[in-house]
């Protein structure tokens, strides 16, 4: 359950628009719903301050769309990661509300709006076009905890001019998160060109010594720029999350 949704139903009962009995019913599955193959925690949306993410990968169409169909009742916003696009269709058809995108393979229920106020703007910059499903990953995640978000792809280190001609927006974001694979330079050069804090996200994008995303993380977690973050290998969701926190704490 969601803090707001919450905070109306308490509300409610003050007022006696609900009886006590009617929000009991409606609390009954914190803090956990039981599922047998899945424990759904209704809770952490009051804890953490946003709801419990689903991971698509390793679950079956099944098992997905009942998770995703709980959440949904619950009211909760419901972000589902790596959702392969056989599944992503299933799940739009069975449960109204969701949205499936394919690029980062996620699907989205937006639930009620949510509250947008924050330090500021969030900025996702790419390195590459071939960055772009992990930095949809975390862009559109941004969005749906409650962040504006902005978008600058395709401004990696080899064609420097193409970042440094965004200087003013680098300098107006509250966040900048930065998605890089390769060598992993660009938070590097982010980080030394801002006073916001850089989220630095490594991909898996490159030849045979990137390593599927070591080499661009060793690079990152070795930067001489003070406050860049790192977070783990095509991580876009991880990076979304820590973003939140900074631009809402």
């Amino acid at each position: 359950m969601e803090r707001d949704a919450l905070a109306e139903l308490l509300r409610a009962v003050q007022a006696g628009a609900t009886t006590p009995d009617e929000a009991l019913k409606r609390l009954r599955d914190l803090p956990y719903e039981n599922l047998d193959f899945a424990r759904i925690d209704h809770h952490r949306a009051l804890r953490n301050g946003f709801p419990e993410a689903i991971l698509g990968e390793g679950k079956t169409p099944a098992q997905v769309i009942a998770i995703a169909e709980r959440m949904a009742a619950a009211g909760s916003r419901v972000l589902v990661t790596r959702l392969a696009a056989e599944t992503g269709a299933r799940l739009v058809a069975a449960v109204p509300g969701f949205q499936y995108h394919p690029l980062p393979r996620l699907a989205v229920r937006r639930g009620d709006p949510v509250d947008t106020t924050g330090r500021g703007t969030v900025l996702v910059v790419s390195a590459g076009t071939a960055d772009l499903p992990v930095a949809e990953e975390a862009a559109i995640s941004a969005e749906l905890m409650g962040n504006p978000v902005e978008r600058l792809y395709d401004a990696g280190v080899a064609g420097i001019h193409r970042l440094l001609e965004h200087r003013e927006r680098l300098w107006a974001a509250a966040v900048v998160i930065v998605v890089a694979g390769m060598e992993g330079a660009l938070p590097s050069v982010v980080g030394g060109l801002v006073a916001r804090p850089v989220v630095a996200v490594p991909t898996s994008v490159g030849y045979g010594t990137s390593l599927g995303g070591l080499a661009a993380l060793l690079g990152m977690l070795n930067t001489c720029a003070a406050g860049v973050v790192v977070v783990n290998i095509d991580n876009g969701f991880g990076a979304a999350a820590a973003a939140t926190r900074i631009n809402h704490g």
